[in-house]
């Protein structure tokens, strides 16, 4: 995920991975159209990508195989464009959205009802903390590449601890922001890795554990 990151009197600005962003509110809507599906979202300043659904969001839902039915997690959902959209393409799917960043999970609770949607909810979690006592056959995320690579590397491995048996975890990142290592250390953690999809410097990776 592409963020800038301004310094302001010698200071770093707030960041979309923040808990708590500190950017003035200042929201807008959007509409979002991908597989013939089209969702009115809600966004604001202090969150990832607010002026559109991003380019690496979109080829990842573009990409997407849903399972028939089954349990989704999506790790840092921002205001919730791939989690929803896997919730309105499959209304069988129970989806979980998870974001550190509390005006995001504010954003995607109410962009899913907007929309709904109600099979898809968000909660606020730092990384996995609040639902380490769940298990999903499906996991997705657009990783907070800005975090750093160790923090993208956390979400790798521990979800392999909360995916099903045959369970997969499906990653969209830039070739120039990790993906080579990312390709690597999924590799080490996965029995299977297949790159579904490429386009404009954005690899799709499929997991499966």
């Amino acid at each position: 995920m592409g963020h800038v990151v301004a310094e302001v009197d010698g200071t770093l600005s707030s960041h979309y991975y923040d808990q708590k962003p500190e950017a003035a509110h200042q929201r807008r809507e959007i509409e979002a159209r991908i597989r013939g599906v089209t969702l009115h979202l809600i966004t604001d300043s202090g969150v990832f990508s607010k002026t559109g659904v991003d380019f690496g969001s979109r080829l990842l839902i573009e990409s997407l195989e849903l399972p028939e039915s089954g349990d989704l997690l999506d790790v840092g959902c921002g205001y919730g464009p791939i989690g929803l959209f896997a919730a309105r393409l499959n209304p069988r799917l129970n989806v979980t959205m998870i974001d550190i960043n509390e005006r995001a999970v504010e954003l995607a609770n109410i962009n899913a009802a907007r929309n709904g949607i109600r099979n898809a909810s968000a909660l606020q979690s730092d990384l996995y903390e609040q639902v380490r006592d769940r298990s999903y056959s499906l996991i997705v995320s657009n990783p907070p590449i800005r975090a750093g690579k160790r923090v993208v590397h956390r979400i790798f491995e521990e979800a392999v601890e909360l995916l099903r048996d045959d369970g997969q975890l499906w990653i969209v990142i830039q070739k120039k922001q990790g993906a080579p290592s990312a390709h690597e250390k999924l590799k080490s953690l996965y029995r299977e890795v297949v790159e579904v999809a490429k386009s404009k410097g954005y690899r799709v990776y499929k997991a499966v554990k």
